[in-house]
C-alpha cells in the first residue's frame, strides 16, 4: 500500500504562491494541514528562520515569493488590502508612497505609509517598513480615494490632490521642507484646482492656506487658486475644516 504523503506547510505555502495568493491565516493552514495549533507555530518559526514567510501580526503570514527572497518579502502591495482587513480597519496607502504611484519617483521609498483610523505599530516586512499614520475622520476623504490593482488583487490609494494636502498635514513624514516641495514640484502638473478645493473642506485650513503657499513658491500656484499678480498670498478656494 502507497501511504499519502501529508502535506506540508512548505508545500502549503508554494500551492498559495501558484495560485496568485501570498497572504494566509494560521487557521486556514490548520484547518487544510489538519494539525494544531503548536504544531503549525513549529513550522511557521522554521520557515521564518528560512526567510520564507513573513508574519504580519499574530494570526497573519506572507509568503515569500522566490524573485523577492533578497528583499525578505513581497511588495507590500500585494498584501495591505488582507493586512488591513485582517486589522478591520479602514484605510489608504498615502504620503510618499502615494506620491511615487502618481509619478513622483525622484528617489527610492523604503516606507509605505498607510493612513487609518488607529494608531497601529508599524511593521518590518524585509526590507520595507510599513509606517501607519492616524487620522481620525478617515471615512471622512473617503471620496478621495482610488482603487489601485496590484499584481494580487487590489489596494485603496489617495487621489493625487489628496496626496498632496496630506504630505503638508503630515510633512514630517514627507523627510524635510526640501523633499516636501520637491515631491509638490512633481505633482503640481496633475493637481486640479475643483478637486482640491472640494477636499479641502476635510483638511485644517492651515493645511489647506500652506499647501497653497507653497505650490505658489513652486510656479504652480494655478491649481490651488493662489497665482499671484499683486505680491499677495494664500488666496486658496476653500477653507478647510478642522479635524
Amino acid at each position: 500500500m502507497i501511504r499519502e504523503r501529508r502535506l506540508t506547510l512548505s508545500s502549503y505555502a508554494s500551492g498559495l504562491l501558484s495560485g496568485g495568493r501570498v497572504v494566509f491565516t494560521a487557521d486556514e493552514a490548520e484547518q487544510a494541514l489538519g494539525i494544531g495549533r503548536g504544531a503549525f507555530l513549529d513550522a511557521a518559526e522554521r520557515l521564518q528562520r528560512r526567510e520564507h514567510l513573513v508574519r504580519l501580526r499574530r494570526g497573519l503570514y506572507v509568503v515569500v515569493p522566490p524573485q523577492y527572497a533578497s528583499w525578505g518579502a513581497p511588495p507590500p502591495s500585494w498584501y495591505i488590502d488582507d493586512l488591513m482587513r485582517h486589522e478591520r480597519r479602514p484605510y489608504y496607502v498615502g504620503l510618499l508612497k502615494a506620491a511615487e504611484l502618481h509619478g513622483a519617483t525622484h528617489q527610492a521609498v523604503m516606507k509605505f505609509h498607510v493612513v487609518t483610523d488607529k494608531r497601529l505599530p508599524g511593521i518590518h516586512a524585509g526590507r520595507i517598513l510599513i509606517a501607519f499614520h492616524y487620522r481620525k475622520d478617515v471615512n471622512a476623504v473617503s471620496d478621495g480615494v482610488e482603487n489601485r490593482k496590484t499584481d494580487t488583487g487590489t489596494m485603496k490609494v489617495w487621489s493625487v490632490e489628496l496626496t498632496a494636502l496630506d504630505l503638508v498635514r503630515y510633512s514630517h513624514a514627507a523627510g524635510g521642507i526640501n523633499n516636501l516641495a520637491t515631491v509638490l514640484a512633481d505633482l503640481g502638473p496633475k493637481l486640479r484646482s475643483w478637486e482640491l478645493a472640494r477636499l479641502s473642506y476635510a483638511m485644517e485650513r492651515s493645511v489647506v492656506q500652506r499647501l497653497g503657499h507653497l505650490m505658489d513658491r513652486l510656479g504652480h500656484g494655478e491649481c490651488t487658486g493662489t497665482g499671484r499678480t499683486d505680491g499677495s498670498a494664500d488666496r486658496y478656494p476653500a477653507s478647510g475644516a478642522a479635524r
